[in-house]
């Protein structure tokens, strides 16, 4: 972008990502590390899917939105991963201003749908434990389609809400991202302009993408708990723990690294702690996904050595 050219007085064309490390040797092991987790998160999170489509028995409600989990991890790590090992390969650090914009929309984007699908998710064994009776009604192919298609329209809304924000403010001065990856906090630092309106932005947005489906979670499992406790068999019991158990360490893990790293905008001493909660939403999220959910569940373990094996597993 031409500065000359900017509708908002932007001056800088284009910003420094000064990723994880500084020095030459820990760089080559991060390359090292990172492409590795790459290779695995894509490998585990397409294995995942492949299952599904392939074995009937996970035809159902809840591996319908594990697939699309599993879409949206793989698409979270490759947003800001590649293009990390590509600067680190070229030893040139500098994105554009508008490629930039572009990971941050794309990122928002991913992240979006993943909280509304983590809660549809929810929603699901909610029905499946508390109203069996009516689970096939209402969650029907056509109500996990529009709950998968309104994910993504409150997302778009509001990822397109941030970037357009972020377009309004000058940056003039210093342009070192103290991160991997373009990122609202660390891109307020660098403002020529007050960024008040931006946080106060964030924080409301993220109240409502992060906030309302949380509260949903919640709910959803306080009467699943209920329900599970009337379950007179032990064995019945422990199975639905565990089913609901896989998606609540998800739940967790996702939520928690994310209100770490949101709900603390500040100062340069963060953004170094920001760095590891960037790792974590954006690297061991995925990668630990697909591991969480195949986890002594014999049903997707089946599917998965039949996919990689070609034998289906003796259970």
């Amino acid at each position: 972008m031409n500065p000359e050219a900017g509708t908002n007085g932007t001056a800088v064309t284009e910003f420094i990502l000064l990723g994880l490390v500084e020095t030459e040797k820990l760089q080559s092991v991060v390359f090292v590390l990172f492409l590795f987790a790459y290779l695995v998160t894509v490998g585990g999170n397409l294995s995942i899917l492949t299952a599904i489509l392939m074995e009937p028995k996970l035809h159902t409600p809840m591996y319908f939105f594990l697939g699309n989990l599993s879409v949206l991890d793989v698409g979270c790590i490759t947003v800001t991963v590649p293009a990390m090992l590509a600067h680190q390969l070229s030893h040139k650090r500098t994105i554009s201003y508008d490629a930039c914009l572009s990971q941050l929309f794309f990122f928002y984007i991913l992240l979006g749908v993943d909280c509304f699908l983590l809660t549809a998710m929810a929603y699901d064994q909610f029905l499946a434990i508390c109203r069996p009776l009516t689970y096939s009604t209402r969650m029907s192919q056509m109500v996990q389609w529009i709950l998968v298609a309104v994910s993504w329209a409150c997302s778009l809304t509001n990822a397109l809400t941030h970037t357009i924000a972020l377009t309004t403010l000058n940056f003039c001065g210093p342009n070192e991202v103290n991160h991997f990856y373009c990122d609202l906090p660390q891109l307020f630092q660098l403002s020529c302009s007050s960024t008040q309106l931006n946080e106060l932005l964030l924080f409301a947005m993220g109240f409502l993408m992060a906030g309302a489906p949380v509260a949903l979670i919640i709910t959803s499992y306080i009467y699943v708990a209920a329900a599970v406790l009337q379950i007179r068999s032990v064995k019945g019991r422990k199975k639905a723990f565990f089913t609901c158990g896989s998606h609540l360490t998800v739940v967790c893990l996702f939520y928690g690294s994310g209100a770490f790293n949101y709900m603390r905008l500040g100062s340069e001493e963060a953004s170094d702690k920001d760095k590891g909660v960037g790792v974590f939403n954006t690297v061991i999220n995925p990668m630990l996904n697909p591991l969480i959910y195949s986890l002594r569940n014999p049903d997707v373990q089946s599917a998965l050595w039949q996919v990689l094996v070609g034998k289906k597993l003796l259970t």
